[in-house]
């Protein structure tokens, strides 16, 4: 019986996917950028249907991470599996950089990272050669351009993995299938046959977002282009085509010798907007000529494909939609924004507490820099899902009670300081329930020297709310967005409507998706007062 793998197998934003097969099991990590924990790992036996079954870094293997713009921290792992043993090898921009992580079972546990002090640049990769011997690769500005200019490209070294060093010097053999193309980068090898594979993004992760793919016979030598080049893109097909963004892959074979390959896109709302941020999605691959082929016959990413005919389709348990707190453990897939300190939140009584810390949503956005200067205050009191259906609808049932400047309710964060806060406050001495829309005003990103930002803060929505127990509803549809409140789910008020477009501008981007979430802050202010969330539901 045949079966479909529909697009995207993994919603919501978890880009940059990196798979590979171990006997009949399929596993893919992502990126996770700003929250903890991070590097989600999902597992699925037919390529269809994926089940979260860890976060790969956290507290307990040292993580840290730090909340600023949403689209720094941790992005671009590479997973593989070698005798034995899982390795993840990442970049992480609130900390020292590179390093590799392992496990004996992706499940966890992982292990305190390994810093690669000598590996340079971003988006390292690694690979297990025939003989066993490894390698690692990386990008920087590595190619000469024989006028005098070194431009971005990718290199490759022998790699210790004992010892976690380099066993070579950097050797370059790739700069870009285009010439001068933004963003060689996140580089993958395979041993396929006669050749050693290449295959890389360009193009930069937005709109011109493409798959490269080189090759050589020596591993140790500059790669011939593919002809074809770029082998998928979907930047010719214009601003409105409702997968947009597509790049980063990577290669899995199956064992009746077919190949796969995943890759990040994303899903166009309105014509213009990427509320999900880039996600995962799969396409089949022929060979021919001894060049990968992606999506034979049409070339592009398609919303469906015919699963494989040696696979059957194994479903897996859908998560519940309403999240009710009578565990210490949190569910895989809820995340806090940065490493919060363990005396924020604590669950009791069957109630998630959320400590009403001076951190706000909204803190102004600071630069980004490769100096590592690690600060222990870059937190916030949220804990949130991913958005990842078009239409989705969020609730909370929450027991507050304000007293001086302290808020908590509901939350949507978008990158770059855009927000939607829907929360309980005191005003002129009243209790009052508020909606408020976040923008920030920036001309260059935050990693760009010169970088400063404005951040902007409208009242949307007041009515007078006195009582300590609330339910908070956000419903999306596209981007009209509805706010409703009221004593108990069965009964709520429309509070008003929000336009989606707002906080979803083109500027934004889609590095990082839309969370929703939990939120307390004592707006600068460090309060000794405490929002209680019974549950929170995903619809």
């Amino acid at each position: 019986m045949s079966y479909k793998l529909q697009n995207p197998i993994i919603p919501g934003y978890y880009p940059d996917p990196s798979i590979i097969r171990v006997e009949d099991d399929f596993y893919i990590a992502v990126s996770s950028f700003e929250m903890c924990p991070g590097i989600p790992i999902f597992h699925s036996r037919d390529l269809a249907h994926w089940e979260q079954i860890a976060n790969a870094i956290g507290p307990e293997n040292d993580f840290h991470m730090e909340k600023n713009c949403g689209v720094g921290g941790v992005m671009a792992p590479t997973l593989r599996y070698h005798n034995g043993t899982y390795y993840i090898i990442n970049t992480n921009f609130a900390d020292k950089g590179n390093y590799i992580i392992t496990a004996k079972d992706p499940k966890g546990p992982w292990s305190k990272p390994h810093w690669l002090d000598d590996v340079p640049g971003i988006d390292a990769s690694i690979f297990f050669d025939d003989d066993d011997k490894c390698y690692v690769m990386g990008t920087g500005d590595c190619w000469d351009n024989g006028a005098g200019k070194m431009e971005g490209g990718i290199w490759v070294a022998e790699f210790d993995i004992e010892k976690f060093k380099l066993k070579s010097e950097p050797f370059t053999i790739f700069n870009s299938a285009l010439r001068n193309a933004a963003s060689p980068e996140s580089p993958h090898i395979y041993h396929i046959g006669d050749y050693y594979y290449l295959m890389i993004a360009e193009g930069g992760t937005e709109h011109y977002h493409s798959v490269a793919v080189a090759r050589s016979k020596e591993l140790f030598s500059f790669f011939e282009g593919n002809p074809a080049n770029p082998v998928l893109t979907h930047r010719h097909m214009g601003f409105r085509s409702p997968i947009i963004n597509v790049g980063h892959a990577d290669f899995v074979q199956l064992k009746d010798g077919s190949w796969y390959a995943v890759m990040l896109a994303s899903r166009l709302i309105d014509g213009k907007c990427k509320n999900l941020g880039r996600e995962t999605f799969i396409c089949p691959v022929i060979w021919e000529r001894d060049w990968p082929v992606f999506t034979p016959e049409t070339g592009k990413i398609e919303w469906e494909y015919e699963g494989p005919a040696s696979l059957k389709e194994c479903p897996v348990a859908e998560a519940p939609e309403k999240v009710v707190f009578d565990s210490d453990k949190l569910p895989l897939d809820m995340v806090f924004w940065g490493r919060p300190k363990d005396d924020i939140w604590k669950i009791s009584d069957s109630k998630l507490a959320l400590k009403c810390i001076h951190q706000k949503l909204e803190d102004d956005i600071r630069p980004m820099s490769f100096e590592v200067v690690l600060s222990d205050d870059n937190y916030v009191s949220f804990l949130g899902k991913r958005q990842t259906n078009i239409d989705q609808t969020f609730t909370c049932a929450m027991s507050f009670t304000p007293k001086t400047s302290e808020s908590a309710g509901l939350a949507l964060v978008q990158a770059m300081n855009h927000q939607l806060q829907i929360f309980r406050c005191v005003e002129e001495g009243k209790q009052v329930l508020k909606a408020v829309v976040v923008t920030a005003d920036y001309e260059i990103p935050p990693y760009i020297p010169g970088f400063t930002s404005t951040t902007n803060a409208q009242m949307v929505a007041s009515v007078p709310y006195d009582k300590a127990d609330v339910v908070l509803q956000l419903e999306m549809h596209g981007e009209d967005f509805t706010i409703r409140f009221g004593e108990t789910e069965s009964k709520l008020t429309e509070l008003c409507k929000v336009d989606g477009h707002i906080i979803n501008p083109e500027k934004v981007g889609c590095m990082t998706g839309t969370l929703v979430g939990m939120f307390a802050t004592g707006n600068g202010v460090d309060v000794d007062n405490w929002a209680k969330f019974a549950w929170f539901s995903v619809k």
